[in-house]
């Protein structure tokens, strides 16, 4: 759950047309969840396979693809921020996320004046837009928060795209207040659990624990970003669902328990971690000494694992899934 004595958050990934009419603001009155996100994929599985947006496309006939999904996708966005509205007002909080179209993740221009669109067409404050952490996403991220928009920095896997996003929101936020003052946030979205599935199979096999390496990735990138202390830029731990029985469900959301941090998990995780800790706050676990993530990515470069290339390849291949999501629905999306 939501532990506001150390300022720890829980963010839902998932949105879906019936689940925000129903099940959604239970979680919130319980303070199960302080937030939400979404990303191309969500968005993709949720409109092709759930029978709640049939009639709304039925009315959308004659639109473009991508014109649909955006129809779809800002009434859900703004439902979720609508209901979540009164935690921001009250500093609790109170975020949905929605991204740009992935294919602009590499051209600034495109970004920004889509992010601008999305925000404006939502018409609530409580939106984040979510922008790739990718040479073209600094600059955009620099732009929309000096526009007073809150960002979502995402696909972040390395402490220099950590570092970078840090930067280019700091810039927004300074210029933004210079202009007069304006409530925006950044959180920067580690992404955890694809290191585990890429690499555990290997570790195991030259004697190195699994299951450590997200984890310690996301503690190393924690520790920077509250290293500088700025309150309105915090780290957000993303890719926290387990897959397969080799760890507990809430896996990734309880050995990351920090003060000063986010934590988005889908549906299912986050009902695990209400079911094991049974109401009960869970423990803090970061910070992490940094000697421990310095002696274990040794281990890691020593037994040949080249960490700039597993943080290229990773960030190469959430960018193309994104892709390859958003064009898999904008085709079924066709008439």
């Amino acid at each position: 759950m939501v532990n506001r004595d150390i300022n720890f958050s829980l963010w839902l990934d998932f949105i879906e047309h019936d689940y925000l009419k129903n099940e959604f603001g239970k979680l919130l009155d319980e303070g199960v969840v302080n937030g939400a996100t979404s990303n191309p994929a969500i968005f993709a599985n949720a409109i092709t396979t759930s029978p709640a947006y049939q009639e709304q496309l039925k009315a959308l006939q004659g639109r473009s693809p991508k014109e649909k999904y955006e129809a779809l996708a800002i009434e859900d966005i703004r439902t979720a921020a609508k209901m979540l509205r009164p935690l921001y007002n009250a500093n609790n909080d109170g975020f949905i996320s929605i991204e740009v179209d992935p294919f602009l993740c590499h051209d600034t221009e495109g970004t920004v004046a889509e992010g601008r669109r999305l925000f404006q067409a939502i018409g609530e404050p409580n939106v984040m837009i979510k922008v790739p952490a990718t040479q073209a996403g600094y600059k955009a991220m620099t732009q929309l928060m000096k526009d007073g928009i809150s960002v979502n920095a995402t696909l972040v896997f390395s402490p220099k795209q950590a570092r970078a996003c840090f930067k280019a929101m700091t810039k927004g936020i300074a210029k933004c207040e210079a202009d007069g003052g304006c409530r925006v946030e950044g959180v920067i979205s580690i992404f955890v659990s694809r290191f585990d599935r890429a690499l555990d199979q290997e570790l195991e096999s030259v004697g190195v624990d699994p299951a450590k390496t997200g984890i310690y990735n996301a503690a190393k990138i924690y520790n920077m970003i509250e290293s500088y202390e700025i309150p309105n830029i915090r780290a957000l731990f993303a890719s926290t669902g387990v897959k397969g029985e080799g760890l507990p469900a809430n896996y990734y959301i309880r050995e990351l328990m920090a003060e000063h941090s986010i934590n988005t998990a889908p549906l299912a995780t986050i009902q695990a971690h209400l079911q094991a800790t049974k109401n009960q706050k869970a423990p803090t676990v970061l910070p992490l000494e940094e000697s421990l993530l310095n002696g274990y990515f040794t281990q890691l470069e020593d037994n040949g694992f080249k960490m700039s290339e597993i943080y290229q390849t990773l960030l190469d291949e959430g960018l193309r899934a994104f892709e390859q999501s958003f064009a898999d629905m904008l085709k079924q999306l066709e008439e």
